[in-house]
């Protein structure tokens, strides 16, 4: 009788075992699931809606180690970010993606974001030997600088080296306060003066004011004949010190050849550009910080979205607007007297690639690239015309798009707002530092940052051609890919082309890196 009894203790003690087994087993089952969804992510962990990432210590992206783990912190949203304005993609994890599906299939994480070739080439901005200390000073150039931020800081390079060749002292350059963006700021509101002063040192004296004892001195005011060379200055303008004391340049940008100039003058113009025109210590801050926040959710497009009102009634582009829209624009350029194009055929500008790409077709030309819909995108951009109404397309397509108002609060972007080139100063920064840069249009923002990142080892960039119908179903075409630092017309080619010198930085302010086995060989034939 004793049987029955001693099958059934049996049983019970195998449910237990049995019961115990399935849940160590549901157990590591989930476990594994939880290891699965974020394997290495290369995105940072945004499953708390309330929280801006950010980073908190220097960091590198290796592009080859796509295995490497990434590790991030966080730090509370900004102010202005609260539980019912938070971005809708911070409300779940982004996931990551080793393989991407594109237009044309899968992509490789890698190619997306990977690096084109150096080619060797490096920064060679350093004076030949023969280069002195500047010489006994004639007189003084004052300079009224016009335009945006991007045509100012061109032309000031320009100017530095204008000082050079007419052996002028340089007055701090006065920023225009007459465009369309009325910015009041000055120079040491938007570049680093002290430093812009003592890094000219050696080349140009730079001095912040004009002397008391010369403020009433009669001055000429000329207008420099666009795109001249050194005999225009050397023999006309520094003629002008035998007359007058002070010289002011009405204006700056594209006053000075690309080209068939000293090399030394040339090497100037890029000390100046990327060397001693550094923006101001608040502006740095900034913008390092909103490259920080940006950075924390991965790898990172900088989108120039050249979409807003000053851009589209200047050029005439009224493709994708209403009819009030469209007149708006051109009642803005009617009254705008120094644009002195008046009457545009918006689509003869279209169809010749005068105009920037809309939202909508930047999404559309981004998808075809194969960037999948939870790539993070930086808007780099003022008020984009039209608001959510034009930017509604693209934003179902790319969710994460950012702008230094989402990362930034309104307190830590007081110090800038109302200030357009102080504001575009951060779009700079931003752009820049991007892994991937993309202008909707080749505007000077758009040059200057390209040009900027070549000469930091030409980082990639990606310029759509508007001129081929991409949109229209008629013709298929492709970006224009930047592989290297020689693009377009270069060197002697570029006199009075259209590719501004700070544009390519090649030949004139990257050089060819001397490998060690070839200085070895000549030292050995020595």
């Amino acid at each position: 009788m004793q049987w029955p009894w001693r099958r059934r203790k049996v049983v019970v003690v195998l449910r237990k075992l049995l019961t115990c087994a399935i849940c160590v087993i549901a157990l590591m089952g989930l476990l594994s699931v939880r290891v699965h969804v974020f394997p290495s992510s290369k995105v940072s962990d945004l499953t708390d809606p309330y929280k801006l990432p950010t980073v908190t210590q220097q960091h590198e992206l290796n592009y080859q180690k796509l295995s490497a783990e990434k590790k991030w912190t966080q730090e509370l949203t900004p102010p202005h970010l609260s539980k019912e304005q938070a971005p809708p993609h911070l409300s779940k994890a982004p996931l990551s993606s080793h393989k991407l599906n594109g237009a044309n299939g899968s992509l490789d994480f890698e190619k997306l974001w990977k690096q084109p070739s150096n080619r060797d080439f490096v920064p060679c901005v350093q004076p030949g030997s023969n280069y002195t200390a500047p010489d006994e000073s004639r007189g003084y150039l004052l300079v009224h600088t016009n335009g945006g931020l991007n045509q100012m800081r061109a032309g000031i390079c320009d100017m530095v080296a204008v000082a050079r060749i007419i052996n002028a002292t340089l007055v701090v350059p006065e920023l225009d306060k007459r465009s369309f963006w009325q910015d009041t700021s000055n120079f040491s509101d938007v570049f680093d003066e002290d430093h812009f002063i003592n890094a000219l040192a050696n080349d140009v004296k730079v001095i912040k004011k004009l002397p008391k004892d010369l403020s009433s001195a009669t001055k000429v005011v000329m207008h420099f004949r666009s795109w001249s060379g050194l005999e225009y200055y050397r023999d006309e303008i520094a003629s002008l010190w035998e007359e007058f004391q002070v010289i002011r340049a009405a204006k700056s940008d594209s006053r000075l050849a690309n080209n068939h100039l000293p090399p030394d003058i040339q090497k100037l113009r890029c000390r100046a550009c990327y060397e001693a025109l550094r923006f101001s210590p608040k502006i740095e801050a900034m913008g390092k910080l909103l490259v920080d926040r940006m950075r924390a959710y991965g790898p990172f497009i900088a989108l120039h979205l050249r979409y807003e009102k000053d851009m589209l009634a200047f050029s005439g582009c009224t493709h994708g607007l209403s009819d009030v829209e469209a007149e708006e624009l051109r009642t803005i350029r009617e009254n705008t007297a120094y644009w002195k194009i008046k009457d545009i055929n918006a689509t003869e500008q279209r169809s010749r690639g005068y105009c920037p790409l809309t939202p909508t077709e930047v999404g559309i030309f981004l998808t075809g690239l194969g960037y999948p819909s939870n790539t993070p995108i930086y808007i780099a951009a003022g008020e984009i015309y039209g608001g959510d109404t034009h930017m509604a397309d693209l934003r179902s397509r790319y969710p994460i798009l950012m702008s230094k108002e989402k990362l930034a609060s309104v307190e830590e972007l007081e110090p800038f707002t109302n200030h357009a080139s102080q504001m575009a100063a951060l779009d700079y920064i931003v752009s820049v530092e991007s892994d991937v840069f993309i202008p909707s249009y080749s505007g000077n923002m758009a040059r200057a940052v390209e040009g900027h990142r070549r000469f930091l080892g030409h980082r990639k960039t990606i310029s759509p051609d508007r001129r081929v119908k991409l949109f229209s179903g008629t013709q298929q075409g492709s970006p224009r890919r930047r592989r290297g630092p020689v693009s377009g017309t270069k060197g002697m080619d570029r006199f009075r082309s259209e590719e501004a010198f700070y544009v390519n930085p090649l030949p004139d302010c990257l050089c060819k890196r001397v490998s060690e086995n070839v200085n070895a060989s000549t030292a050995s034939m020595r």
